[in-house]
């Protein structure tokens, strides 16, 4: 039997190209790998943090991006995502720039959601930062005109304060806990017609399942999403 070689690191099915920030990743985050039943590699992108990638979007950001999508490419990955929704912004140029499946963002699920739902339904997506999602975004992950509605964290303070400024690496889960259900149940008290949910933001997938009880819908993250690419493009069952 022949083994095909050329690459560097075997039998890592996934990379990740990761923001750099050093607030807690709790399990059912991208960054807590124990979490997977399969490895990943990670490759940070030093200096590229949230505020710059969400509030500034620095166009400087996208070579280092490229670059280590390429690098976790010739590493041997089968497959790349990125520790941050908002990656959403460059799909379509690390796509182009690799021969391995990217989904940078949990956003990519929106049409394929939708098109689960009831006509007369919506996708409630809940996202880091809502005044900071532009329609290149969402351009960028393939949503046109499906039908939904984004609520936003930025105005809770426990977020805000360590997660969008990174001014304190220490949560209290008990409040990041409070403060997403505080902001899904005014999205579905204001939008009665949602019908499953995605959340964009990776620190929000350790919730997931407490999410789906407290609220009676599906929840999409980038776990779940994470789990189902993993599995079409390193396949060990039919």
């Amino acid at each position: 039997m022949i083994i095909k070689g050329g690459i560097n690191v075997c039998g890592v099915p996934l990379g990740v190209i990761s923001l750099e920030s050093y607030f807690p990743k709790p399990d059912g985050h991208i960054k807590h790998p124990a979490s997977f039943d399969f490895p990943i590699l990670y490759k940070t992108v030093k200096g590229a943090t949230i505020d710059r990638l969400i509030r500034e979007r620095d166009p400087e950001l996208l070579k280092p991006f490229i670059d280590a999508a390429q690098e976790l490419e010739r590493e041997g990955v089968k497959a790349i995502t990125g520790s941050c929704g908002f990656l959403a912004l460059h799909q379509k140029a690390l796509a182009d720039a690799v021969d391995i499946p990217v989904f940078m963002s949990s956003l990519i699920q929106v049409p394929l959601v939708s098109r689960m739902l009831k006509s007369d339904q919506k996708v409630g997506v809940v996202v880091a930062n809502s005044d900071a999602l532009t329609q290149d975004h969402l351009t960028g992950v393939g949503i046109a005109d499906e039908p939904m509605v984004v609520a936003g964290m930025q105005d809770q303070p426990q977020f805000f304060d360590v997660i969008l400024k990174g001014n304190n690496n220490d949560l209290d889960m008990a409040v990041f806990e409070r403060e997403l259900c505080t902001v899904i149940q005014t999205m579905l008290d204001n939008n009665p017609e949602v019908g499953a949910i995605v959340l964009e933001c990776t620190d929000l997938s350790h919730f997931a399942p407490r999410l789906q009880q407290r609220f009676g819908m599906p929840v999409f993250d980038l776990s779940s999403l994470t789990r189902m690419v993993t599995a079409a493009a390193d396949r060990q069952i039919a």
